[in-house]
């Protein structure tokens, strides 16, 4: 995966909204244009009051100065508007981004990282929200401010020029020594922050284990090490924005002294008039304020850059492949075939899956077998899809594997693991997960299931709402969602790994002998200790060698 320099991603977003930014630099660029005119227009004013004359003149000219502060406003109030509605479309826009690539990123990549730490990192869109009207807005009108008004500068004398060529030297050697080096602290200060962040999610998601062991005091000697590199590297940043501001600080003396005295130079060489000297002095009155203006912007600018970072790691994870064009037939169970196939682990030079070739008919029902490490439970997770073999091929009804539509495959596959995943909402969206369902079918699978006789003591039935993984659920009636889950779409190839664990065993043999009938319109590969599994499946491929 490679890694997109964090200013490379700021010009990415600003490309994405490239007619709205358009429409504010227009603005800002008329408001700096505004704002400089007006001290040219006190100058004026200021050369009928010298004269001691109450014309018709000053009066247009107080109204033109009045008219140029109303009409800023008018366009500071067109720039909030087009900003609002770039900040509502960044938050619609990188949520819909992280709830379309979050199930899609492929397992191999998720087996490097904790899945529920990346979703974390959406918060930092909150942060790009905050900043991006002071890059766009403030930052902006303030570079322009500085331009037009060394440029007005300029008109009243040509050593404004050399002054002005100064300014921009030494603004360009200020971020280019100490800005490298902020982003970097910025990075390693914000990598601490999650880093705390997930381990206060393992606090939290072992809660038990360090409730009964507080004594050991582990939890807090790991938070205090993480906050000690936070705070480490938050002091490294921190001193480098120190350094930025004192180097400002000395640019602005520097702008300050340069401009004052270039003007009084002027003023006694009698090359500007006193009312032009006024209006030199407000120009550099606002350029000063542009500087100070920059220098709070810059910690900002580091937090964007940060945040489209953070937000970066986890849009460039590569997804899923879904080039192929290849479905499944709709009414026939799948059959696979599996030639020489090989699979191992990133880094792991022991081959879980080593030269494995079988061959299961449509509509068997198959039970792996094997000790443990013998792959069982990869290669279930091969035939999903979820891992990429190494080497050989797996064929679903005589067509490669990796040719398929995935959406379209998996729309056929019913696969259950041990793992809970249930989900905030309610139990009909748990088991339909927002497939078109048609009540007699749902019915006919909580009555299989015998799930009716939980749904009856709830207050909702169907529509009674669940926590996030079933915490007041009882296991069997998870594992019972689950497999409802798993055969109210009618899959064609069902992929499980012991999917009653929890549930009684007559139940249990219930539901086994309905599922791995010869009637049942589907293959069947399990992995499961349960001694029934076996005595209904028509085949047992054993995975020892």
């Amino acid at each position: 995966m490679t890694q997109t320099p964090p200013v490379k991603r700021f010009w990415s977003l600003l490309t994405q909204y490239r007619s709205e930014l358009r429409a504010i630099y227009v603005f800002a660029i008329l408001n700096g244009i505004v704002n400089l005119s007006l001290p040219l227009g006190i100058q004026a004013i200021i050369n009928f009051i010298q004269a001691g004359e109450a014309t018709s003149s000053w009066v247009f000219l107080v109204c033109i100065v009045l008219a140029g502060i109303t009409i800023t406003g008018i366009l500071q109030v067109l720039q909030l508007r087009i900003l609002e509605d770039v900040q509502q479309n960044l938050f619609a826009r990188s949520a819909f981004e992280f709830a379309y690539r979050l199930p899609k990123i492929s397992f191999i990549q998720l087996d490097r990282v904790h899945a529920p730490e990346l979703a974390n990192r959406f918060f930092d869109t909150l942060t790009i929200q905050k900043g991006l009207p002071k890059i766009v807005i403030d930052f902006s009108l303030a570079a322009f401010q500085i331009v037009f008004g060394m440029i007005v500068l300029a008109i009243y004398s040509p050593y404004f020029i050399i002054l002005a060529v100064s300014l921009v030297l030494i603004l360009y050697v200020i971020f280019k020594v100490t800005g490298p080096r902020g982003l970097d602290t910025s990075l390693m200060e914000s990598k601490y922050k999650y880093r705390l962040v997930h381990w206060l999610e393992e606090i939290s998601r072992n809660n038990r284990t360090f409730k009964l062991n507080t004594s050991s005091k582990f939890h807090l000697d790991r938070t205090d090490d993480i906050v000690e590199g936070y705070l480490s590297n938050r002091e490294k940043h921190f001193q480098v924005i120190i350094n930025q501001y004192r180097a400002f600080i000395g640019f602005k003396v520097f702008i300050a002294a340069g401009l004052l005295f270039l003007g009084g130079w002027l003023v006694f060489a009698q090359e500007m008039n006193i009312g032009q000297f006024v209006a030199a002095e407000i120009i550099i009155i606002l350029i000063i304020n542009s500087v100070e203006k920059v220098m709070r912007i810059i910690d900002t600018i580091y937090d964007v850059l940060t945040a489209l970072d953070k937000i970066g790691y986890v849009t460039d994870l590569e997804l899923d492949s879904n080039s192929g064009m290849a479905t499944v037939d709709q009414d026939s169970p799948i059959g696979i075939r599996a030639s020489e196939i090989e699979f191992s682990f990133p880094g792991d030079r022991h081959n879980v899956i080593d030269n494995l070739s079988f061959n299961i008919a449509a509509g068997e029902k198959v039970i792996l077998t094997g000790k443990t490490g013998s792959g069982k439970t990869v290669l279930l997770q091969v035939l999903a899809g979820i891992y990429q073999l190494n080497d050989g091929e797996i064929y679903l009804n005589g067509i490669p594997l990796t040719t398929y539509n995935r959406e379209a495959l998996n729309h056929k596959l019913g696969v259950a693991y041990p793992t809970n995943q249930i989900f905030e909402g309610t139990l009909r969206e748990n088991i339909t997960l927002g497939r078109e369902i048609n009540g007699q079918r749902l019915a006919e699978v909580t009555e299989l299931l015998r799930l009716n006789d939980y749904l009856v003591h709830q207050p909702k039935g169907l529509d009674s709402f669940v926590d996030s993984g079933g915490r007041r659920l009882p296991r069997s009636i998870i594992q019972k969602i689950m497999i409802a889950r798993l055969i109210i779409g009618s899959p064609k190839l069902l992929l499980m790994e012991d999917p009653l664990m929890f549930v009684s065993d007559d139940e249990k043999d219930r539901i086994i002998e309905y599922m791995m009938s010869p009637d049942r319109p589907w293959t069947a590969v399990v992995v499961s200790n349960y001694h029934y599994w076996g005595k209904r499946a028509t085949t047992t491929l054993n995975l020892d060698r």
